[in-house]
Order: C-alpha cells, then sequence, then structure tokens
C-alpha cells in the first residue's frame, strides 16, 4: 500500500471509519427487535419471521457476488472511485432502505418490509467491503487484527444499544395508546436513516488518506479464490455470522419460554444487550490481547479494567425502564448477574490461553461456544439463560480473527478477497431461517443445537484450514 501523505497520522481517520461500524452494528442488531415485532404483527411462524434475517443478510450474498465479478472484468470498483465516495454513496443508500420502513408500514405489507431491508443490508455491504480492509490497512500491518477487534469494539457498542433504544423506540415512546401497532415503526426508522445521511456529510467534510494498490489482474482467473486458507475462512465467515445471527435473532423468544425465563417481551429486548454487551467486552479484550504492548501484565490490568468497565454499562442500561412515561431503575441483584461475572473470568482465561495468537483464540473460543449452546439447549431457568446470554463473549473476535487470518498475504487480492468474505455474510440468511424451521418443529429450546455444527467448522479454521498457501496442501496445525 502506499499513501499521498507524507508524514500520515491515521488517528482521526480511523475514528471516522469506526463510527461507520458503531452504526452498521445498530442498525443489523435492530432485526433482533423487528423480528418478534413484525412476528405478531403479522401472525407469522418462526420460519416466515426468519425470512427478516434472510432479506438482509441475502443483500450481502448478491451485491458482494456482483462485486466479485467486476472486480474480476474490470478491476477493483473501491480501487477506481476511492474509499471515501464509496463509504458516502454506502451510507445514503443505508439512509434510503430506512426511510423506505415508513411507506412499508403505510401499505401494511410484510414484502414492502422485506424489500426495504434488502436495501437497507446493499448499502451496509458496500460499507463492510470497503471500511473492514481500510481499517486494517490505516497503520501497521502486525496490529491489523487489533485494530479490526477495536472497530468491531465500538461497532458492538452499537449492537449493545439497539435492542435497548430499539425496544424503548418501539414498545413504549411510539406506542399507540400503551399499544405496539405497525405505524410504531415509522419515525424510527426515520431518525436512523437520518442518522446514516448525517454520517454521509461527516464523511464527505472529513479528512480520509486516499490509497493505493498494486494493479490487479481482470482476467478470467480465479483470482483471490486461488488461496485455500481464503477458501476455507470464506466458509468460516458464512459459519460465524450465521450463528450469530441465528442466535441472536432467538434470543428474545427464547427468553420468553416458560422454561426459561418467562419474560415479556419488552423486558427480553433490554437484556439482549447482554449478549451484545458481552461481544464488546470480548471485542476490546481481543483488541488488548493482539496489539502490540510489550508488557503482558499490562495487558492483563487493561483486559479486565475493560471489561468490568463495560460490565457496568451494561449492567445500568439494562436497569432502565420507562414505564407509562414514567423512567425508573430496575437493577439486578448481584447474585442474578453473578453467572455473567463467571463467563466473562473464563473468557479472560480463554485469552489467556490464546496467547495472543489468532487461530488459537479462535479454536479456543468455539469450543466454549459449543459448550455453552449444549448448556442452553438442554438445562433450564437462570443457568440455560445466562449460557444462552454469554455466548456473545466467546462470539466476539470470530469476525476480526477470522478476516485477518483469511486475507493474510493475498497482496494485489486483499480487495477482492474482502468482498468474498463479506459476500459470506450470507451465512446470515441462511441459518437463522434454519433454526427457525427447528423451532417450529422441536421447541425454541431445542432449537439452539443447530449452530454448533457453525462452531465446529470455526474450530477446525482456527487448527487447520487458517494455514497461509496458494493451492498448497494443507496439513493439520496446531497454533502455539
Amino acid at each position: 500500500m502506499t499513501t499521498n501523505e507524507a508524514t500520515p497520522d491515521y488517528r482521526k481517520p480511523f475514528i471516522t471509519i469506526t463510527m461507520l461500524f458503531f452504526l452498521w452494528g445498530f442498525i443489523t442488531v435492530m432485526n433482533d427487535v423487528l423480528i418478534p415485532y413484525l412476528k405478531d404483527s403479522f401472525s407469522l411462524s418462526y420460519f416466515q419471521a426468519g425470512l427478516v434475517q434472510f432479506a438482509f443478510f441475502g443483500a450481502f450474498f448478491f451485491v458482494s457476488l456482483a462485486y466479485y465479478f467486476i472486480s474480476l472484468s474490470s478491476g477493483d470498483p473501491i480501487n477506481r472511485i476511492g474509499y471515501k465516495l464509496s463509504i458516502i454513496i454506502a451510507l445514503l443508500i443505508c439512509g434510503l432502505g430506512c426511510a423506505m420502513f415508513y411507506p412499508a408500514a403505510e401499505f401494511r405489507a410484510y414484502p414492502f418490509f422485506l424489500g426495504a431491508l434488502f436495501l437497507l443490508a446493499t448499502g451496509v455491504t458496500l460499507l463492510q467491503i470497503a471500511a473492514n480492509p481500510y481499517a486494517a490497512i490505516l497503520g501497521k500491518p502486525e496490529t491489523a487484527s487489533s485494530r479490526l477487534n477495536l472497530a468491531q469494539g465500538v461497532n458492538s457498542l452499537g449492537t449493545t444499544i439497539a435492542p435497548i433504544a430499539g425496544g424503548l423506540l418501539l414498545y413504549k415512546v411510539f406506542a399507540t395508546n400503551g399499544e405496539v401497532t405497525i405505524d410504531s415503526i415509522k419515525i424510527p426508522y426515520l431518525i436512523y436513516g437520518s442518522l446514516f445521511v448525517l454520517l454521509a456529510i461527516i464523511v464527505w467534510r472529513s479528512h480520509l488518506p486516499s490509497f493505493t494498490k498494486e494493479e490487479e489482474s481482470t482476467s478470467n482467473s480465479l483470482g483471490a479464490l486461488r488461496f485455500p486458507h481464503l477458501r476455507f475462512g470464506m466458509v468460516a465467515i458464512f459459519m460465524y455470522v450465521g450463528g450469530e445471527v441465528a442466535i441472536g435473532s432467538y434470543l428474545i423468544n427464547f427468553m420468553k419460554h416458560e422454561d426459561i425465563m418467562g419474560l415479556p417481551e419488552a423486558t427480553a429486548s433490554i437484556y439482549l444487550a447482554y449478549y451484545w454487551g458481552g461481544a464488546m467486552i470480548g471485542r476490546l479484550c481481543g483488541a488488548i490481547s493482539l496489539s502490540d504492548m510489550s508488557s503482558q501484565s499490562s495487558k492483563y490490568v487493561a483486559m479486565i479494567a475493560t471489561a468490568v468497565a463495560v460490565f457496568f454499562v451494561v449492567y445500568v442500561v439494562t436497569a432502565i425502564r420507562l414505564d407509562d412515561g414514567v423512567f425508573a431503575m430496575e437493577f439486578m441483584s448481584p447474585s442474578q448477574v453473578a453467572p455473567f461475572f463467571l463467563l466473562i473470568a473464563i473468557n479472560f482465561l480463554a485469552f489467556v490461553f490464546g496467547q495472543g495468537n489468532a487461530a488459537r483464540v479462535l479454536w479456543v473460543f468455539s469450543i466454549s461456544m459449543i459448550t455453552l449452546l449444549c448448556i442452553a439447549a438442554f438445562a433450564g431457568g437462570s443457568l440455560a439463560f445466562w449460557a444462552a446470554l454469554g455466548t456473545g463473549l466467546f462470539n466476539s473476535i470470530m469476525w476480526s480473527n477470522i478476516f485477518t487470518l483469511a486475507i493474510k498475504d493475498l497482496r494485489q487480492h486483499t480487495s477482492q478477497g474482502s468482498s468474498l468474505l463479506v459476500m459470506m455474510i450470507v451465512g446470515g440468511a441462511i441459518v437463522p431461517l434454519i433454526m427457525g424451521a427447528a423451532a417450529d418443529s422441536i421447541g425454541i429450546q431445542l432449537a439452539f443445537v443447530v449452530p454448533i455444527i457453525n462452531y465446529v467448522y470455526i474450530a477446525f479454521y482456527g487448527l487447520i484450514g487458517h494455514r497461509v498457501g496458494e493451492d498448497a496442501e494443507i496439513q493439520p496445525e496446531i497454533a502455539a
């Protein structure tokens, strides 16, 4: 990579880019609030409600696939028009997608909602293709994974706030005479659309350094697909996003189940913050663990302090209540949140065992996910409740670690590889449908066994599939 900056200072551009991560995290997790809302409004089955995620994440597949073929035939589009203009266009598309929720609510048409979600996700897809590699190149290559974890940590802040803000807006602020109607969705999504347009203006007025890359071949060769570690990484991204989205999509219904906690829907949407807050804890700790801090003890102190601080933020925001216009705080007792503290401690030990190695951390966290999903599916009460919410802690670093392992040493094929990885976010469209179909047939709790296969594969990628090579023989290796 080369830049036109004589003395590059990437702090301000990186801050601008992390704002993108925050906003697309926020709008993506709003789907988890939308699913039970639309399910009740249109009397949908779990499978039909899963079409929300299918429409949203299906856009990632089609848009990224088109990007890949365009890059093969005529070169990288982002390299031609620049990161800045690409990001602005993507943000405006996101704003238009949000605005389409208003006429969808006017027509009271579920397919219209799905179309609006597809348009919104088209913008988010373009943001992902541009922002992930851009964040990776805004600094030293050896700390790229750390930067992506930090940006994903800010993304998790958006995913933590979204269920609370969305739940309050839909179920409290814009409810009609205390009743949630299809009209309750209009103003919230106009607000979200305005935020995307505002951020587009901020990016337009910001200075973002321009980068140029080695000229890419436009032949009919496979390009980045020649690299086996990228191909295995594409499947790993599919499995990770599919697993994370499927779990998040049905957590509210899981918490409502009488054998778990029997929570009302509005309260359950608040506790969804522990799932995404756990992801924020893990990602910020991952950024520290994989950083170039010289002192290991300083890393551990910073990780513990970060985990405790974020936990208390989540603890406070999940206590917020707004009933009949009256603001109140209802805190859980220390004994009630003790299981989550235990999960944070286990998460910290997993980082220690990972020894700052992206591949090793990946398979350790995958094994932890398998264990927690088994507990969620076969236990009951608060144990299953916290096991399900605790999966956010161990899902946390998977995107960043898989992404950086998969694009390692792709050289001039990096942007093309990035589009292929983003394409596999389509896992978020497929796996929730499978899990929804399972929930319809065997119940919402037992359906939590479905994502286990996803994490078995991710463990394989951390152990074996990440090895770098072009059409090379893949041999088993455990990262030390």
